[in-house]
């Protein structure tokens, strides 16, 4: 059951945007736990997807532990702002959510792995925020990089409903698009649970198993 009820955070218009800035930000693009780089190219073979579940900390951590993910990284997608700073991302005046891009190697994990991953570790049906992490930069996402992916979001989106539906809980608010940009965010926000192994997690609770 969705507990949080409070007024959630109204989406900005595009009009009402931070302005943002022409450069990107600078960070190593070295991922802290494997070495792997979280910037393209990557191996050819490779698959990108990127979700959005509330604060970006937690969320990264549980698709890096998934064999199979070749390199993760936090960032902002979704949005308007360009090359947005997290300060600005946390007024929920960029329009972006905190997210995750993950890029995966198909023949290891497959999609329905990594959304089982998605849906049991946040609650998809609160809207525009995780638990006490209320506004837009919390909304849950999920950021397809192919029109396959989106399909399969959307699937699998309706099969967990069924199951929530089931067990009585609420209407999932997952926004399910195709991936615009993804902006990294800074470099201490990378892998930042690893670095901060007893830092802020919101994220590990389940509300029903995604079968």
């Amino acid at each position: 059951m969705n507990f949080f009820t409070r007024q959630a955070t109204p989406m900005v218009s595009p009009e009402d945007a931070l302005p943002g800035r022409s450069s990107a930000l600078q960070i190593s693009g070295i991922h802290f736990v494997n070495g792997t780089s979280i910037k393209p190219p990557f191996p050819e073979h490779m698959h990108q997807i990127i979700f959005g579940m509330g604060c970006f900390w937690g969320a990264e951590r549980l698709f890096w532990q998934v064999p199979g993910v070749y390199t993760t990284a936090a960032g902002y997608s979704g949005g308007y702002t360009p090359n947005p700073t997290y300060p600005e991302t946390c007024t929920s005046r960029t329009g972006h959510t905190e997210a995750v891009l993950v890029v995966f190697d198909p023949s290891k994990v497959d999609l329905e792995t990594l959304f089982k991953v998605f849906w049991e570790n946040h609650d998809p049906t609160q809207h525009m925020g995780q638990g006490n992490d209320i506004g837009t930069q919390y909304r849950t996402a999920i950021y397809g990089t192919n029109a396959d992916q989106v399909n399969a979001a959307n699937t699998s989106r309706d099969r967990y409903q069924s199951e929530l539906n089931a067990s009585g809980f609420e209407t999932i608010t997952t926004e399910i698009a195709a991936a615009g940009n993804f902006y990294y965010a800074e470099e201490e926000h990378q892998q930042y649970l690893a670095k901060n192994p007893f830092g802020y997690c919101n994220h590990g609770f389940c509300q029903v198993a995604y079968k």
